[in-house]
């Protein structure tokens, strides 16, 4: 039977800011060994065995940024399939849509795997067997979950409690229960048939689709009417679906544990002991690194004195820390955190001041991906910003229009092909040329290295959102 696993890699990661961030989430987090937790969940994917498909489900904003992740690995999946979804809507609509098209593509007895895409699992061959049998209680037509032995009492994740009926690789699930208070994890712990909700999961394509019938059938049918008016691409190696945004409106905003897995009588667990975690903190995250005599762990180069059992993560510049303890300090270009280890589950309240304020360090960072390479904000100020832009050989950004900006373009590295009004000229190293507002501009990469330019903006507006595309390679311009 045909095992897909689906990742799910969606979500801000807010109690991960000022690294995760809306536009770049946790699941595209470098870690101390240079990959990230997308990676390493595709590659975890791709090591089961008779795997030749994974499907993803990303924002449509994310899909560029996947794809050069994957790319990176080289994968040797048969077929890398996509789901796009225009903006976030819970995790019922993303594993339906994924469930709906693999049925069209493969049909109901279908087995999905699916994985977040920001968990990070140490014991891979532990893995390998309860994704095993997990498969096994899908085919026979459970809704499975991976319950994680839990190893101290946890207040911070959901839990499943167990029934005392034994299944082929697992037992059934009796209740959900919400995140405790340290009193009752303390009571989970001794109990020893409750266990972390892990938010993985194996289901038969017919089977969930079944159960989303009879207990979320609002759910299911307004999913079922965006995909119907979804647009469908395929390739050899490739198949990519984006999902109608003025439908997917219309869908519920609800998990999959709410809609369905505390409502059905057919949900089963397999215990299993990964090496999990969701890394869902700076204190998880540190655990990643070393710690020195003191107990101080750090990313970056640091210099203590009289500082013990602390965190630094600062890649870009030196830090120094004096006579204090028990810190998380994370430095990024333009975001500063500092925070006492017992309140890093705090962080995402900073988040929602910044969301509510209008403050773009909650969305972006100052480095910023699109699908034809990257831009850097190096300096803004009163009617000018200054940016280091770096185009991917072979890839050109949009032709395109401003109403309220100038530009002027000097290129650093690599030869530029520029189309600048009713013009269209060839750009090296050290020539540049002026782009004044409301001209048609275009800028593309012909070469074999990578095209870097610095842009000078000036104009009474500078937002992202001035910008008219004409044409665009990335499906970003109006039909």
């Amino acid at each position: 039977m045909m095992l897909i696993p689906v990742i799910i890699c969606g979500g801000a990661g807010s109690r991960l800011w000022p690294v995760s961030r809306e536009a770049h989430p946790k699941p595209f987090m470098s870690l101390p060994d240079g990959q990230n937790l997308l990676q390493k969940t595709l590659l975890r994917a791709l090591a089961l065995d008779g795997v030749t498909e994974v499907m993803t489900v990303t924002n449509r904003e994310l899909f560029f940024k996947t794809e050069d992740e994957y790319r990176a690995l080289k994968p040797q999946a048969q077929c890398l399939s996509y789901v796009l979804e225009p903006f976030g809507r819970n995790t019922a609509a993303a594993v339906l849509s994924a469930a709906l098209q693999l049925d069209q593509a493969h049909g109901p007895e279908a087995l999905m795997l699916v994985l977040p895409a920001d968990h990070l699992i140490k014991h891979t061959d532990a893995f390998a067997e309860a994704v095993a049998n997990a498969a096994r209680l899908a085919a026979a037509g459970w809704l499975v979950t991976f319950g994680i032995q839990p190893q101290y009492p946890e207040t911070g994740f959901g839990y499943i409690e167990s029934d005392s009926d034994a299944l082929d690789g697992g037992l059934k699930v009796k209740r959900f229960v919400e995140k405790p208070s340290q009193e009752k994890a303390e009571e989970y712990l001794a109990a020893g048939n409750y266990f972390w909700n892990s938010g993985m999961f194996c289901f038969r394509v017919g089977t969930l689709l079944d159960e989303m019938k009879a207990h979320a059938p609002e759910v299911h049918d307004a999913v079922a009417a965006t995909l119907k008016q979804s647009r469908l691409t395929e390739a050899t190696a490739h198949r990519c679906l984006s999902l109608e945004g003025e439908l997917f409106k219309n869908v519920p905003d609800i998990s999959i544990d709410y809609a369905l897995m505390e409502r059905s009588a057919k949900v089963a667990t397999v215990p299993c002991n990964l090496g999990w975690s969701d890394i869902g903190s700076w204190n998880a995250l540190s655990e990643l690194t070393p710690e020195d005599e003191a107990g101080n762990r750090f990313e970056g180069e640091v210099l203590v004195h009289g500082a013990n059992n602390n965190y630094v993560h600062s890649p870009e510049r030196l830090a120094a820390l004096v006579g204090v303890q028990n810190l998380i300090v994370v430095d990024t270009p333009d975001a500063l955190l500092i925070a006492h280890k017992e309140h890093t589950q705090d962080v995402k309240q900073i988040v929602a001041q910044l969301k509510k304020s209008g403050h773009s360090a909650h969305l972006l960072h100052r480095t910023v991906h699109r699908p034809w390479g990257t831009y850097t904000t190096l300096e803004e100020g009163h009617r000018f910003k200054i940016k280091r832009i770096v185009v991917k050989p072979g890839a050109s950004l949009s032709l395109q229009m401003h109403h309220h900006r100038s530009e002027h373009w000097i290129v650093v590295t690599g030869m530029a092909k520029v189309v600048n009004g009713e013009s269209t000229m060839m750009l090296n190293s050290n020539e540049s040329t002026f782009i004044p507002a409301g001209h048609r501009h275009r800028l593309e990469n012909p070469g074999v290295i990578d095209l870097v330019l610095i842009e000078v903006q000036s104009g009474d507006y500078l937002g992202e959102d001035d910008i008219v595309r004409f044409q665009d390679n990335y499906g970003r311009a109006p039909c």
